[in-house]
């Protein structure tokens, strides 16, 4: 052999050798921080960092990790410099790595990396950087002042949207620039001629008086040596707009205000601040008006060309006041940001019988229509919005209530128009159009689908079409009411973040989506808006009870709630320890309250309570509906915030919270079964709420669980139907299907008529209704005043259909897919179902289905993370796995038979299993 055949072929056996396979085998990927992907402008000093590990082999679990970081990807390829460096820590956290580098400063970039040994001995590569970088960390670092225009307003009505503008030179070569925004009101900002920044709806709605957000944006190729223009333009928004009922406004503050600073960093190591002061001036343009609930009113006559460019001719603008505003509030974004998300293009363009023209969208959707014109100047198109038309094909807005979704636009003349709205939103699947130069045709208008950027992460999918529809439904409710903060609705003049609403779809929201930073965010706002004895308000931010000092509008049970069952949701589905700690006293003081409103009775029940929302009712006089007693809703929510309260208590190390929480919890039982509970097992109300709440909280004796179980079932089978509202809705299937009525849950879902989570699909619903019956099956409407046709509330069966149609069920003993429970109950005449869900560790994922007399179970478990897999209707004898029989897998433990099914343990990886059954 020539010495090159030798070295050719040793070359060869080191690629293709075991070790080679190995070493290439175990990655890291999906590095994140705070859940995000690169975060710029953080403010959170000790970050977490997670990340995802990948590799070829089964039951792979991480036994070590070591992180380093630097500012510079050089040092941190290098190994120079650092800021930190962990060394080998031995433990297989791979989720919400707190920081423990150097301590954080202001405009910092870190750079971070990580590796990772497994099971088998491997060690993986470093993986890619990955950084993050903080904003602003003391009010100290605001140099900028607050400003707002001279311009003459009228606080009692909406305004003109303002302009403002200023120069500035700059002398050295630039290395990286950075631009910290915030306003009072709601802000685009510009530079050198050009929207900066693909963020909508900033800088977002928290409780504004206690919490206002500011955005950091890298302008490094906005700006340039010489002279630059900045300018931002303010709108009404949350701040001092239209929100809430009976003409309502100036919420937080009458006047809007912008701050905007600016840090250059030259070649040289040097760095310039500047930022809105008194230099800078004001204007009104096109904007005349622009509200939340009743659109945008633009004359394109009056746009300012090039006001955003250097050397625009500005004399005639006016001089700027500064004004003295609170910094110590300012906080940055921990939530993605309002972001265009996709777009929908019309299917049809019809005339109504009154004879409007209308665009169909085909989907009801939130955002706003780009709109396509040509036509002389001081033409007026405008665009109204609606969600659905009556039973003639009519144009139908009265369920808007007041809320005017109009959007006026003034020709300017000349070339073809394109216009986009700027702070507000619609929620519509039906555009009337009216004054358009021509024939309005499906190109003209396209439609901007806006939301809170958060990634879509789950999916369902069965054999039945009308099912998919409805988690098709289920994902569009989520992605209109996803914006900014949960709303109950995104069309009316409400909008509002309604924490019963939030409660019941919180776990189905977190199978969807990425929502654990949307969350997070938002319950600051429970601490911020929460009330002196500890009152949680019905709506976060509260804006209902704000003009009377916070008081009143508040602690409902179901609603208030929230303020415990949201935190335990987002720990349960993502394991983040963090937002029970954050959010603990403010969870404690509303237990609290409850607590002491109780007293020594230990029966909840002195507060209003808006009870088992919208529940089915009828006209009969013998049976006017399924009113369940607002007593009893009020001690059942006791006990679940009590409940909760005491693992919560558990998890964070604090016992004696946790055993006096746990006494609570008993006391309160009692009083439950002594007031509500015969010795048969039968609840007084007697509906089927009242058994869900009570059958799912264990407030029933083990003793009477079977006969309280048979009694709901009974009760389903005799009206044939669900007789629930919002709070008795998401528990009902679960609570049959988990005491041995698969088949009754499935009845319910399959139901296609009135009431049922089918019947709206069926009525051509391509969102969740607010009622059932939100049209009637005489294709009347319901009540107006409460019709919305995109509310989420009632898409909380979504959970359902993830955990027990589909099987993927979370540990909370292992929370965040630590462990998993796979655990499919199929049923209701489907032959197949999947659903997948990305974890904090990776995509877990499940498929069944049965063809031909043979079951097909395929399961995804990602590396470092184990699972309990649950076979229905099956042996231990007769399952294969990979084609062999499962008993023989040396990747399956404890395979053992429980009841008519099989359950077994496994670890990381792919796995399909089949098993003959019966049709």
């Amino acid at each position: 052999m020539s010495h090159k055949t030798f070295l050719t072929a040793f070359l060869l056996l080191i690629l293709v050798s075991p070790f080679t396979l190995a070493a290439s085998s175990l990655k890291v990927t999906a590095l994140r921080c705070e859940y995000k992907q690169n975060p710029l402008g953080i403010d959170i000093r000790a970050p977490r960092l997670s990340w995802q590990m990948q590799s070829v082999k089964k039951n792979v679990t991480q036994t070590a990790w070591e992180v380093r970081a630097a500012h510079l990807t050089a040092d941190l390829k290098a190994g120079t410099n650092l800021v930190w460096s962990s060394g080998k820590v031995n433990n297989d956290q791979s989720a919400h790595v707190v920081w423990k580098g150097s301590a954080l400063h202001s405009s910092e970039r870190i750079y971070w990396q990580v590796r990772i040994w497994d099971n088998y001995g491997q060690k993986s590569a470093w993986s890619d950087p990955a950084w993050f970088e903080t904003g602003l960390l003391s009010p100290d670092d605001w140099q900028a002042r607050w400003i707002r225009g001279d311009l003459p307003e009228d606080t009692t009505t909406s305004n003109p949207a303002q302009y403002f503008r200023s120069e500035v030179n700059i002398t050295g070569r630039i290395k990286s620039a950075r631009a910290y925004v915030t306003s009072l009101g709601l802000y685009e900002l510009h530079m050198n001629g050009k929207r900066v920044g693909d963020a909508y709806f900033t800088p977002g709605w928290t409780s504004y008086n206690k919490r206002l957000q500011y955005q950091t944006y890298d302008v490094t190729g906005l700006i340039h040596q010489g002279q630059n223009a900045i300018g931002a333009i303010v709108g009404d928004g949350w701040y001092r707009g239209r929100i809430g009922w009976n003409g309502s406004r100036n919420k937080y503050g009458a006047r809007p205000g912008l701050l905007v600073q600016v840090l250059v960093i030259y070649e040289d190591g040097s760095s310039k601040v500047w930022g809105t002061d008194e230099q800078w001036k004001a204007s009104t343009g096109p904007i005349l008006m622009s509200e939340i609930y009743d659109g945008e009113t633009y004359d394109a006559r009056l746009e300012q060309d090039g006001w955003d460019m250097p050397g625009f001719e500005d004399t005639a603008w006016k001089p700027v006041k500064t004004f003295t505003h609170n910094k110590n509030i300012l906080i940055a974004p921990e939530s993605l940001p309002v972001r265009k998300m996709e777009e929908v293009v019309p299917v049809s363009v019809l005339v109504t019988p009154q004879g409007d023209t209308v665009v169909d969208m085909g989907q009801n959707m939130v955002g706003w229509i780009r709109l396509k014109v040509s036509g002389p100047g001081g033409r007026t198109v405008i665009l109204r919005h609606a969600e659905v038309l009556d039973k003639y094909g009519n144009f139908y807005t009265e369920n808007l209530r007041s809320a005017k979704q109009t959007i006026t636009y003034i020709l300017k003349g000349g070339k073809e128009e394109i216009f986009e709205p700027h702070f507000t939103f619609q929620g519509f699947r039906y555009v009337a159009v009216s004054g358009f130069p021509g024939e309005v045709k499906p190109e003209n208008l396209t439609g901007i689908v806006l939301h809170t950027g958060f990634r879509q992460t789950g999916n369902f999918v069965c054999s039945d079409s009308l099912i998919n529809r409805l988690q098709h439904n289920i994902i569009w409710g989520q992605k209109g009411n996803f914006l900014e903060v949960p709303t109950d609705c995104p069309q009316r003049d409400e909008r509002l973040g309604w924490t019963g609403d939030a409660q019941v779809f919180a776990p189905t929201a977190c199978f969807n989506g990425d929502v654990a930073a949307f969350y997070t965010r938002w319950m600051k706002d429970f601490t911020a808006d929460q009330q002196d004895q500890g009152q949680i308000p019905h709506v976060i931010p509260d804006v209902l009870s704000i003009k009377n000092g916070h008081k009143g509008s508040s602690a409902s049970a179901g609603w208030a709630d929230a303020a415990v069952i949201v935190p335990w949701t987002v720990y349960k589905a993502y394991g983040d320890k963090r937002i029970l700690e954050q959010q603990y006293d403010c969870m404690k003081k509303w237990v609290g309250y409850q607590e002491k409103q109780a007293g020594d009775s230990y029966f909840w029940k002195q507060d209003f309570t808006f009870g088992d929302w919208l529940a089915f009712s009828t006209n009969r006089s013998d049976y006017p509906g399924a009113t369940t007693d607002k007593d009893f809703i009020t001690q059942v929510y006791f006990a679940r915030s009590v409940g909760l309260m005491a693992k919560i208590a558990g998890v964070l190390g604090k016992s004696e919270d946790e055993k006096h929480f746990q006494d609570l919890r008993r006391h309160i039982t009692e009083v439950f079964r002594h007031e509500f509970l015969t010795p048969a097992g039968r609840l007084s109300p007697n509906t089927q709420t009242a058994y869900a709440l009570a059958l799912y909280l264990n407030l029933i004796p083990d003793e009477l669980k079977a006969s309280a179980a048979k009694r709901l079932a009974d009760d389903v089978k005799k009206f044939g139907h669900l007789t629930t509202g919002f709070l008795g809705a998401s528990l009902l299937c679960p609570v049959l299907s988990d005491n041995g009525y698969t088949d009754v849950a499935y009845m319910l879902l399959n139901r296609k008529d009135y009431p049922s989570w089918l019947y709206p699909v069926t009525r051509g619903a391509t969102t969740i209704w607010e009622r059932w019956d939100g049209i009637k099956p005489d294709s009347t409407f319901q009540d107006p005043g409460m019709n919305s046709f995109n509310h989420y509330a009632y898409g909380a069966i979504g959970e359902w259909l993830y955990n027990t149609v589909a099987g993927i069920r979370i540990d909370e003993e292992h929370p965040g897919y630590k462990h998993i429970i796979f655990a499919p109950r199929p049923g209701g005449g489907l032959t197949r179902a999947s659903a997948s869900t990305e974890s904090v560790y990776g995509s877990v994922a499940i498929s069944w289905k049965k063809t031909n007399g043979q079951m097909t179970v395929e399961i995804t478990v990602p590396a470092n993370t184990t699972a309990t897999v649950k076979l229905p209707g099956t042996t231990t004898g007769k399952i294969r796995v990979g084609g062999k029989p499962a008993v023989k897998s040396r990747f399956l433990k404890n395979i053992r038979q429980e009841g008519n099914g099989v359950t077994l343990e496994t670890g990381s990886g792919n796995y399909k299993f089949t098993y003959p059954v019966t049709e």
